[in-house]
């Protein structure tokens, strides 16, 4: 199998399988001892992502999800909101300055414009919320794959949608967004406006 990670770069696959790994994704809180960190891995087949998990160690929160069998918290399947409007969204956001070195802060200040609330949780934390049904869009900027990789089909499976800022697929870009699927569209707009 192949390996893609952080900390040791790419190994090819003879297999069609890739394996993508985030040992510590949160590093900057696992260093300032803030509870919102995970070990990320994803698995990959022939380029398409079939499998994530995100485990959290400080509150041993797990989340698994397989292509096709959902998306479970521990033992419990979650599911993603039923928010339809933007204007409802309690939206999730990694950081501001990731969109401000971006040249991007319009960009991002016109969506959390568009959004009833808006929360910095960072890193897995957000996806995983949207995940579980607790946030509705979560909106992120400067991420490598091994950011996001396991956490497209954890939300995807938990029946949300996770593109790049103009709907497409490539976890290689260094933006995402992930979201319940009601309010997908509608956020995308604001990004491209």
């Amino acid at each position: 199998d192949g390996f893609l990670g952080e900390e040791f770069g790419d190994a090819p696959s003879t297999t069609g399988y890739r394996w993508i790994i985030d040992p510590i994704d949160g590093t900057r809180c696992f260093i300032r001892n803030i509870p919102h960190w995970a070990t990320l891995v994803g698995l990959e087949y022939n380029g398409e992502m079939i499998a994530g998990v995100s485990y959290a160690p400080a509150d041993n929160q797990l989340f698994r999800a397989l292509r096709g069998e959902g998306t479970f918290k521990n033992d419990k399947r979650v599911r993603v909101s039923d928010v339809a409007e933007l204007e409802q969204t309690l939206a999730c956001y990694s950081g501001v300055q990731y969109f401000q070195k971006a040249g991007r802060e319009q960009t991002f200040l016109n969506l959390m414009r568009g959004v009833d609330r808006a929360r910095g949780f960072g890193d897995y934390y957000g996806f995983v919320l949207v995940a579980q049904g607790s946030c509705d869009l979560m909106v992120d900027f400067g991420v490598h794959e091994w950011d996001i990789a396991a956490l497209k089909v954890i939300v995807e499976e938990a029946g949300g949608r996770f593109t790049d800022w103009d709907g497409g697929t490539d976890l290689q870009r260094p933006d995402c967004l992930a979201s319940n699927g009601h309010v997908h569209d509608a956020a995308l707009a604001l990004l491209k406006s």
